[in-house]
């Protein structure tokens, strides 16, 4: 054993997800870096796609953690006991959100909170059909892999769940497809894992007026553009409307394993009886990880992060010029920066790496290069990050 690096047993014993993971082996991390075990340094432009908004291991969250973990950590499964940080947390947080948005279940992850959601909008509506968009990506356990938008991820575990139509995202056209037998649209307010495609104002506003004339749910995927990504706290306030359900997890929980759908009390509480239990969770909302949590949305607010998006992704859009860049496409600090193919792009990724930048590509959208850098990058690291993606493309 002696004898065997951690780099080996990571390839022995850890499930690989790929036949070539970045395999960098991280020592610490804090605010926009991860350290190596020889002293390397890395920007983390992508903020562990999505999660760290605040940076890694922000005092106030990591103290939060701390404080909590010397009260209790689980006690009984979600809904039964009164604990301060999920109360605590499901207040401040629908404080923030439009007053339909007004009670929270807690669950573990994106993917949880895509399950639990299709669910409510089936048992509520007492529908089956379910739209949803193509080149979408809401998770990849089974319910959340039947509403993904890219066959290619899907085939090989089909059947999946029926009874699901796809729309072309932003297709005014397509909102047709509704009707009084559609239980739900789930839908992305920003297409992250598509490359960042972008809808406009109007689109969501004849979504809505279609929605509320079948009496179909519209659930909201913010669990890429939630808590100040695309500077504003929640991103469909760029759009003037309100979902009937919202999904969140990444950059909820500081770097903890966080996820919830929102929704109206109304609405919520047909998961209450018929049967009684109608979703359960065992993890879900564990006190160490809403504590993380609040502390998160305490520093968001308290240090007015949403504030300096926009100055930021003005800088990544004046610095981000190259011949071989073919597109540049953003929302706030989320970025997809397109390049002629992926055999041109994965190249300039590890000579990134090489060179201490850690970014990405996107799932549905392999020729265009993830940027999602903590909200609380500076100019001065903008820059540098910058200079040395400039010179990878060189």
């Amino acid at each position: 054993m002696q004898n065997i690096t951690l780099r080996q047993l990571f390839l022995n014993n850890v499930a690989q997800t790929s036949d070539f993971p970045l395999a960098i082996e991280i020592e610490k991390a804090e605010g926009i870096y991860l350290y190596g075990k020889k002293g390397e340094k890395y920007i983390d432009l992508i903020a562990g796609i999505g999660v760290s908004n605040i940076g890694h291991r922000h005092p106030k969250v990591v103290q939060a953690i701390k404080d909590q973990a010397d009260k209790y950590l689980h006690l009984m499964v979600y809904g039964e006991y009164i604990q301060s940080p999920q109360v605590l947390l499901a207040h401040t947080l629908t404080s923030l959100l439009p007053p339909t948005l007004n009670t929270v279940y807690f669950v573990n992850s994106g993917a949880e909170a895509t399950e639990g959601a299709l669910k409510l909008a089936k048992r509520f509506t007492g529908r089956s059909e379910i739209i949803a968009c193509h080149n979408s990506y809401h998770g990849s356990t089974h319910g959340a892999l039947s509403v993904m938008g890219n066959e290619d991820f899907k085939q090989a575990f089909r059947p999946l769940l029926p009874d699901i139509q796809f729309v072309h995202f932003g297709s005014w056209s397509d909102i047709d497809i509704i009707t009084h037998k559609t239980a739900c649209v789930i839908i992305e307010t920003v297409q992250g894992e598509a490359g960042v495609n972008i809808a406009c104002r109007e689109y969501f506003k004849l979504l809505r007026d279609k929605c509320n004339s079948t009496g179909t749910l519209i659930i909201l995927d913010e669990i890429q553009t939630g808590f100040g990504r695309t500077g504003k706290m929640f991103g469909f306030e760029h759009y003037n409307f309100v979902p009937d359900i919202v999904l969140f997890a990444k950059g909820i929980g500081g770097g903890m394993p966080l996820g919830a759908f929102v929704s109206s009390e109304t609405i919520m509480a047909s998961l209450r009886n018929n049967p009684i239990l109608g979703h359960i969770t065992t993890f879900g909302g564990h006190p160490i990880n809403c504590a993380a949590a609040l502390a998160t949305l305490d520093v968001i607010v308290a240090e007015n992060l949403v504030a300096g998006v926009d100055a930021k992704e003005k800088l990544f859009r004046k610095l981000l010029v190259h011949s071989k860049i073919k597109g540049l496409r953003s929302k706030g600090l989320l970025f997809a920066v397109e390049f002629e193919s992926f055999e041109v792009l994965k190249p300039i990724i590890d000579r990134a790496l090489a060179k201490g930048v850690i970014t990405d590509w996107f799932l549905h959208c392999n020729n265009a290069m993830r940027i999602a850098p903590p909200l609380t990058i500076t100019e001065p690291e903008i820059k540098m990050a910058c200079k040395l993606l400039l010179e990878s493309m060189d």
